[in-house]
This record gives structure tokens, sequence and C-alpha cells, in this order.
């Protein structure tokens, strides 16, 4: 395991090691990291091995290639993507340094943001396939956020709303929806496989009121259940950590009506 500690983390406004349906995140093996602006910056220091190009799944919202930069940190090789390189093999970069701007895949969601996606090799492992990473840890203290299922629309893009809470109490400092006492849900909920809770927790978890899924350490697998805002269907909820002041519930679903005002309900059912 590899811990990315709080110095680093505190370079990003947000992160997720579950937010995502890709092998490379499969229980907490990868950490994706948001920056403040759109250049990629470097979560490690050490030394650029390599950099390649490569194809991207072909989605209307993306650019065709996606890109991958390996760092040697000293102690693991660092699989780094979604930044276009500035940097070529030889550089020598610290945690902070802008590696490029980061691009637009199509190997994350049309709802997801532009992110730095980070995993971890053993040395001799081979760096360039998708699985294998080493699982992530990190080191901060998360604030769980109660939130009983209302706020009112912030923001509304094509495919999914950010309502207006839960309020952030404390920005600067880091907090997630909470899924229990003292634990902060990670991931796509219902819509991808599986979660992650913060800081690790046995039992069940809930949304809303309403269980969710069972916990097993850090992992959660979800229960099958399906949620809707004001009565209808929607996909599921963006579940990440934030230290950002706009932090409020993301509701997923591409063929939504909802617009900036709206007051909003969401609620779980059992399938």
């Amino acid at each position: 395991m590899v811990t990315v500690p709080a110095s680093t983390l505190d370079h990003y406004r947000r992160f997720s090691r579950y937010n995502s349906p890709y092998p490379a995140h499969d229980r907490g093996c990868a950490i994706d990291l948001y920056p403040e602006s759109n250049r990629g910056i470097s979560p490690v220091a050490g030394e650029v091995l390599d950099t390649r190009t490569v194809g991207a799944p072909s989605r209307p919202y993306a650019v065709p290639e996606d890109h991958l930069v390996l760092v040697d940190t000293g102690e693991h090789i660092a699989r780094i993507l979604h930044v276009d390189p500035a940097v070529i093999p030889g550089d020598t970069v610290v945690v902070g340094d802008s590696l490029g701007e980061m691009v637009r895949s199509g190997f994350f969601a049309p709802w997801v943001d532009n992110h730095v996606h980070l995993g971890f090799r053993e040395p001799g492992a081979n760096p360039y396939r998708a699985a294998g990473s080493l699982p992530v840890d990190i080191d901060i203290d998360v604030r769980p956020l109660d939130w009983d299922g209302t706020g009112v629309v912030r923001e509304a893009g094509e495919t999914y709303v950010v309502l207006d809470e839960p309020v952030h109490p404390k920005p600067g400092t880091w907090a997630g929806l909470a899924g229990g006492r003292g634990v902060v849900l990670d991931g796509g909920y219902p819509h991808y496989d599986g979660g992650g809770v913060l800081p690790g927790a046995d039992g069940p978890v809930s949304v809303v009121g309403a269980r969710a899924g069972v916990a097993d350490g850090r992992h959660v697998t979800w229960d099958d259940v399906s949620l809707s805002a004001n009565g209808a269907s929607i996909t599921g909820l963006s579940l990440f950590v934030a230290r950002d002041a706009d932090f409020g519930a993301k509701l997923v679903h591409p063929d939504h009506d909802f617009a900036v005002g709206d007051r909003v309900t969401v609620s779980v059912s059992s399938e």
C-alpha cells in the first residue's frame, strides 16, 4: 500500500479513489486528484521515466487520445494519466509542478471534471498495463457531512446537477458525504460496481437515512438500489472528498430537466 500524504493532497481541491468504472480503481488502487485549474499538478516527486500517448474511448465530449506519464519516485513507479505532458524523460519534478494541461478523456464519464489520475507500481512491475497498481491510502482526517437528501440546484450541467446541500462547514479542511457515524463515502453510488469508506468500517452504511450497502474495511459493496429526485429516477450520486467551499451533493443523470433554483429531494429505493 502507498500512502499519499496530506502535504500532497493540499495541492488539490478534491479527490476520489473509487469514483470510476475502470479496473485501475478496483478496491482503491488509484486516486483521482482535482486541481483548482486545468494545470496537471504533479502529485509526486522524482524522475520522469517515460511519456506515452494512447488511444481513448471515443466520446463526443472527449479528445481521441490520452497520455501516460511515468515517474520514478525512488520507492515506486507512479502512473499519471489525463495530462498532456509538458515534461520529457529525464526531467525531474517535485510535488506541485505542472506536468502539462489536463485533457478531457473518454476514459471518464461526461459528468466527471478534468483530473489527474495517480497509481503506483512496484519497481520491476509492468507500468504500462491498466491493472496491477498498489492500493492507495491517504493521510488526512475527513469530516462526515450529514445530509437529509434535500437541496436547491446551484449548478446544472448537461449530465448532472450540484445542490447547495450539504454545506461544507469549514472550507480548507477535508469533508465528504456521511455514510454513517464517523465515516465518509466515496465512489459512484450506485452506478459503479462498488465504492469506498473513510477511514474504514465494517457493516452497513447509509445515504439519506437509507441503507446503501455494506462496508468491509475501506471497501463498500452497494446494495441493489435505485435513486430518485423529486420522484424521477436518476443515475446516482458522485461521492468524493473535498476541501473547497462549493461542496454539495452531485446528482448524476444525463437526461435531467432540473434548472438552477429548483428544490430537490433525493430518495433511495430497494430494487
